[in-house]
């Protein structure tokens, strides 16, 4: 749900983002759309969507733990079983569907003035979000049990770590060490 959250507010900001730029030029259907309350109703659907998706498959087929006798003789491992597959699948297809929809709007939105290349940074962090899971993918296919969820895991931190350094690390180096492109002035381009 949380992963969810964080890709739907991505998608917001990048289809406010070209909403934005878009609804400038005259007689434009699009300055009706400029408004915050279609980024909020952008995160509260993509969020809603994937609890949809979970309760439905907590609801019908819950994930149970189950006991492996036969990994290693003498040892009883529990394990997760996640119960339906399909649902697991829907839950995680779900989310790249939402990351391939934030990469295509971002990728639409690459031609913006020089000056603002915000769309520029949420493309490449999508694509370097959508490169850990699609990589994941085949991966977890090919394990089972306890390394199954440390695959998880470390996908989940890297596809993070790699959205905050692909946005927010130009924007801390631009803040830190150089003050004068953070202005509104240099933005415009009035110098």
């Amino acid at each position: 749900m949380a992963f969810a959250l964080c890709v739907s507010c991505v998608l917001a900001k990048t289809v406010m983002v070209l909403i934005a730029f878009k609804a400038t030029k005259p007689n434009s259907c699009l300055t009706k759309w400029a408004r915050p309350q279609v980024s909020y109703l952008v995160i509260v659907l993509g969020t809603f969507l994937q609890l949809l998706i979970s309760v439905t498959w907590l609801l019908i087929t819950p994930p149970f733990p189950q006991y492996n006798l036969n990994a290693k003789s003498g040892v009883i491992i529990a394990e997760c079983n996640e119960g339906s597959l399909a649902g697991f699948w829907c839950t995680t297809g779900y989310l790249g569907i939402l990351a391939l929809a934030s990469f295509l709007v971002a990728f639409l939105t690459r031609q913006l003035p020089s000056r603002y290349n915000e769309a520029r940074f949420i493309t490449f962090s999508m694509l370097a979000f959508l490169s850990v899971w699609v990589s994941y993918i085949p991966a977890s296919l090919s394990t089972s049990g306890k390394y199954t969820v440390a695959m998880e895991i470390f996908a989940i931190f890297s596809s993070n770590w790699a959205m905050l350094c692909c946005m927010f690390a130009p924007k801390c180096y631009v803040i830190m060490f150089q003050a004068s492109m953070n202005s509104r002035k240099h933005l415009l381009g009035n110098r």
